[in-house]
This record gives structure tokens, C-alpha cells and sequence, in this order.
């Protein structure tokens, strides 16, 4: 199983970050591609690049301000689970996005996906 950790310095507080990290249904605010949105309970459907990617809600832990989920269907993948964090730093935070993926050759892929989230997520706040 591939895995990987990236995170990024984002310069707002960690409660505002969560807020919009935290917020299940929130990824289309900020990351780029999406076409379509919605969330049926604890699932949430993504439309992109002519794919429908299904994602579930595993845990959010509102204290720790962790969200951990997994892709359940429109990407080929056999396992797939993903943990964002978002940690005070001073008047900004750290946010960190932890994956694992199977298979391997899946890896370098959702790294970079991951990586340009971060990207737009600074931006977002810059």
C-alpha cells in the first residue's frame, strides 16, 4: 500500500481553516475542478473531469479537528483512506493531509491531487 503525508502552512486560524476543512461538503469552495457537489448522508458524490467519485465520511473529530474518509467508487482503486488535520500555529495553521492507497501505481496520482488541494486551500486564505 502507497502512502504519503504533505502539509502546508496556511495563513489563518485553525478555527477558520477547520471550518471550511472540517465542513464535508465544503472541498468544492476551494478546490478546483469540481463541477458538481452533493452529499447523500455520509457520502459525498463529486462530479469532475467527466468522472463521478464517490467519497465516504469515516470519522470527524471535531476536538482534534481531523477528518478522515474514503474513496468508495470512480476511481480504480482497491483501498483508499485519507486523514486531514488542521493544527494551530501561532495566528496560523498547519494543515497535513495523510493518505493511503492501494495500488501502489495509485500513489504518485492522488499525491499530486493532495498537494494541489493544499495549494488552492493557501490560496483560499492568502
Amino acid at each position: 500500500m502507497a502512502s504519503d503525508q504533505m502539509e502546508t502552512a496556511v495563513a489563518a486560524p485553525a478555527d477558520d481553516v477547520w471550518a471550511l476543512v472540517g465542513d464535508f461538503g465544503a472541498v468544492g469552495d476551494f478546490l478546483a475542478g469540481i463541477d458538481d457537489l452533493r452529499i447523500e448522508g455520509d457520502d459525498r458524490i463529486i462530479s469532475m473531469f467527466g468522472m463521478e467519485i464517490r467519497e465516504h465520511l469515516v470519522e470527524r473529530d471535531e476536538a482534534a479537528r481531523s477528518l478522515t474518509y474514503s474513496l468508495v467508487s470512480g476511481v480504480p482503486v482497491d483501498k483508499h483512506r485519507v486523514t486531514i488535520t488542521v493544527v494551530p500555529d501561532g495566528e496560523s495553521s498547519v494543515v497535513t493531509w495523510n493518505f493511503e492507497v492501494e495500488p501502489d501505481e495509485m500513489g504518485p496520482l492522488f499525491a499530486d491531487t493532495y498537494r494541489q488541494g493544499l495549494a488552492a486551500l493557501q490560496a483560499h486564505f492568502a
